[in-house]
């Protein structure tokens, strides 16, 4: 058995969710687990590549409707980041950020012709799209953004930076927010526009089968068409991260059930004082109780996506997953880590690169602090942001 069927949860998914869940899985298993380790250990992954194959599946922008996207349910991108995480989390990250976060943020808030120009490409994954959002200094406070746009003519003027974003090194388009005269704007920037630089991050010691980069806006200028229209404020981003989040609940639970998988197939087999390291009940303990966090964490995911296929998940409730399955999803990789012994150090195994990549997943996309905050603004009416 796997560690989810403890609860027969398989019959809860329609025939179509398990297909696409398998197909996923098993693009996973060719394309990715057998390089991923090495990706890692090297900083390195084909991104463009690996974009093109996940468009010729349809997983780019998957839940969107039209412009080549496949229109699919929530619960089925959830299951499809969910198999991606599972083999890693920077794997999951590159389709999120596409998908939920370039190309939500121009289909919901982008003219006919923004969506004309980015969206069929970037559904195929020819062209790679990133989000603009963080800023070297402002980071869970985006409402303090430094970058501007102001208005030359016709034209917009975009001076600023960000940082730690996903997808920059090798992006196409990037939807850069700004501060202005009139709120918070959002705009699609072409990368090769003059006066936009980027920069990939390096040694980083997380998310290292992933490009992230700083990009600096030096006085870009921009065509007034440039501007998502239909984004105006602060709510425009952020409800782009809730699309993003809902991801990243699923892909807690595929990355917590590969460790537990990992954990259980090594604690079967590996032999000490005479028997299985599973045979002593410490062991046994520990397996059930992360099998038991596990399977909670997924009907936690599986209960969000039927409320976003029914229109009524809330940002809070969206909190409340990523609050719980990522932080239960790292304390699963920490635990499995412990029964490996010195195997769990070794990246033969996945277990610590999947601990190293959950320590991002649990900062980015709102750190545990901040919902933690959301969550308790929803249970008491206060703000305790400011």
């Amino acid at each position: 058995m796997t560690v989810l069927d403890l609860l027969d949860l398989d019959p809860s998914l329609t025939e179509e969710e398990r297909q696409i869940r398998d197909v996923v899985r098993r693009l996973v298993d060719d394309r990715v687990r057998p390089y991923v380790a090495d990706w890692y250990e090297e900083g390195r992954v084909p991104a463009r590549e690996l974009a093109r194959e996940f468009g010729k599946l349809g997983l780019l922008g998957m839940h969107l409707n039209g412009y080549g996207c496949a229109g699919a349910s929530a619960v089925a991108y959830g299951l499809a980041c969910q198999e991606l995480e599972a083999a890693d989390s920077g794997v999951r990250s590159l389709v999120s950020v596409q998908g939920s976060l370039a190309m939500y943020a121009i289909w919901r808030y982008g003219s006919e012709e923004q969506k004309q120009r980015w969206l069929p490409s970037m559904a195929t994954g020819e062209s790679i799209g990133c989000f603009g959002l963080t800023e070297p200094d402002h980071g869970s406070d985006p409402a303090s953004m430094a970058t501007r746009a102001r208005r030359d003519g016709d034209d917009w003027v975009l001076t600023g930076g960000k940082m730690w974003i996903t997808n920059a090194p090798i992006a196409d388009v990037a939807v850069i927010w700004a501060r202005t005269d009139d709120g918070v704007r959002g705009f699609a920037v072409p990368m090769d526009t003059p006066g936009v630089t980027a920069r990939e991050i390096r040694r980083k010691m997380s998310l290292r089968a992933s490009l992230t980069g700083e990009i600096v806006l030096d006085d870009v200028r921009l065509p007034a068409d440039a501007q998502l229209p239909e984004a105006v404020g602060l709510k425009a981003p952020l409800s782009c991260l809730t699309e993003a989040r809902h991801g990243i609940v699923w892909g807690a639970v595929g990355v917590a059930r590969d460790c537990l998988e990992t954990t259980l197939a090594y604690a079967t087999t590996r032999t000490q004082f005479g028997r299985p390291l599973a045979g002593f009940q410490l062991t046994q303990a520990k397996l059930a109780d992360m099998a038991v966090e596990l399977v909670k964490a997924q009907l936690l995911a599986l209960h969000l996506g039927r409320l976003a296929d029914a229109g009524r998940l809330r940002p809070d409730q969206v909190s409340v997953g990523k609050l719980n399955n990522v932080r239960e999803a790292l304390a699963i990789a920490r635990q499995c880590r412990t029964i490996l012994g010195a195997n769990g150090v070794s990246g033969e195994y996945p277990v610590l690169r999947h601990a190293n990549n959950l320590e991002s997943v649990l900062t980015y996309e709102g750190t545990s602090e901040i919902h933690q905050l959301i969550v308790g603004q929803r249970l008491t009416g206060l703000s305790a942001f400011a």
